[in-house]
C-alpha cells in the first residue's frame, strides 16, 4: 500500500500541474511583417485587449512586427506547426496551401471596396476561411488590403502596352506571377523586406501595392510612378492555429473568434484614415499619380481565370460575388 501511495505522488502531482497550467494566462504570440503603426498591426491588438478583457486577463495577444519572426512564407508555416498562434498574411501566399482563397486574390474581382467588404462580411467569406481549417488553419476573419497598383520608376503605365518587359515585384504565389505575365510583364517574385534595394538598384523596374503600404515602405522614394491599375482588391487573412485552437475550451474559441470578428470594424476605421493620410504623404513628396486605361488591363485576364479557377466550385463562388449586389 505504502508503495502504490508513492507510486501516485507524482501522477497526482503531475494532474495538479496540467490544472493549474490550464488556469495559467496564455499570451498568444501573433506575427506580421508591417510596421507597429500599420493598421493591421494595430487591428490586432486591438484584438488582444478584446480578448483580455473578455476572459478577464487569462488570454491577450502580443504581435510581432516589421518580419520579427520571419517573411509571410515562414509565419505561415509556424502557425501551422503551433509554434505560433496566429499570423496576419495577404491571402496570395495561401493561394498554393488554401484553394479557395485563390477567388477573392483574381484580379479585378470586387467592384469597389464596399462590394468586397458585403461580400466577405457574408457567407461567401465563411466559406473561405472554413475552407483553410482542412491545412491545419482556423480562418478568423478578413482585413482591408486596399486596392493594390502598379508603381513603376523610370517611367509611367498607362496601358497595357506600357507594362510589357516590365520586371515587377510580386508576392510569391503563383497566380500573382501569371497575373502579371498576363500584362506581358516579367513577374519576379520576392519577399516583401527585399523591395527597397530591389527597386533602388534596378533588380526590378516596378511593384505593385496599396497607398499604406507604398508610402510606409518608403517605395515612394525609389518608385515615382504610381499607376493607378487597382487591377485587385485582395484582402489580409487573419489566421489561428489549428493545433493550438484544438486545444481550447469551445468558450475560448467563441471569445477570440469574437475578438476577431470586432477587431474587423477597428482596423477598417484605421485603413480608410491610413489610406487617405499615405496617399496625401506620396502626392506631396511630389509622385506622379497615373490614371490608368483599366479596361485594358481587364481584357487580358481571361487566362488568369481560365488557369486558376478550373474548379466548379470556384467558378460557381466568383458568379455569386459578381450577384452581390
Amino acid at each position: 500500500m505504502t508503495y502504490r501511495k508513492n507510486l501516485m505522488k507524482p501522477l497526482i502531482a503531475a494532474a495538479s500541474l496540467l490544472a493549474v497550467a490550464s488556469a495559467w494566462a496564455t499570451e498568444f504570440r501573433s506575427a506580421d511583417i508591417h510596421p507597429d503603426d500599420y493598421p493591421t498591426v494595430l487591428a490586432v491588438r486591438h484584438m488582444g485587449e478584446e480578448l483580455s478583457k473578455a476572459t478577464n486577463g487569462k488570454h491577450s495577444i502580443k504581435v510581432f512586427s516589421k518580419s520579427a519572426l520571419g517573411i509571410e512564407k515562414d509565419t505561415i508555416e509556424q502557425t501551422k506547426l503551433g509554434a505560433i498562434a496566429m499570423t496576419r498574411v495577404n491571402v496570395a501566399p495561401m493561394n498554393n496551401i488554401c484553394a479557395a482563397t485563390m477567388v477573392p486574390t483574381m484580379p479585378f474581382l470586387f467592384r469597389s471596396t464596399e462590394h468586397m467588404r458585403k461580400v466577405l462580411d457574408g457567407a461567401i467569406g465563411d466559406e473561405i476561411l472554413k475552407d483553410c481549417e482542412a491545412q491545419g488553419f482556423i480562418g478568423l476573419a478578413f482585413y482591408d488590403s486596399g486596392a493594390r497598383s502598379m508603381y513603376t520608376v523610370k517611367k509611367p503605365v498607362k496601358t497595357l502596352a506600357d507594362a510589357k518587359g516590365l520586371k515587377v515585384r510580386v508576392q510569391q504565389s503563383d497566380l500573382w506571377v501569371s497575373l502579371l505575365e498576363a500584362m506581358g510583364a516579367n513577374a519576379t517574385p520576392m519577399p516583401f523586406g527585399e523591395v527597397y534595394t530591389a527597386l533602388k538598384t534596378g533588380l526590378v523596374d516596378a511593384a505593385e501595392n496599396n497607398y499604406p503600404s507604398y508610402e510606409s515602405s518608403r517605395h515612394f522614394e525609389v518608385a515615382r510612378f504610381y499607376n493607378k491599375t487597382e487591377h485587385s482588391l485582395a484582402p489580409e487573412i487573419l489566421l489561428f492555429s489549428k493545433k493550438i485552437w484544438d486545444t481550447l475550451s469551445p468558450d475560448e474559441q467563441k471569445q477570440i473568434r469574437a475578438a476577431a470578428k470586432e477587431s474587423v470594424t477597428y482596423m477598417r476605421k484605421l485603413w480608410d484614415e491610413r489610406e487617405e493620410k499615405s496617399m496625401a504623404i506620396v502626392k506631396a513628396a511630389g509622385v506622379q499619380i497615373v490614371d490608368v486605361d483599366k479596361a485594358s488591363f481587364q481584357a487580358a485576364m481571361k487566362p488568369v481565370y481560365d488557369k486558376f479557377l478550373k474548379d466548379p466550385k470556384l467558378q460557381d463562388m466568383v458568379k455569386r460575388i459578381n450577384a452581390v449586389k
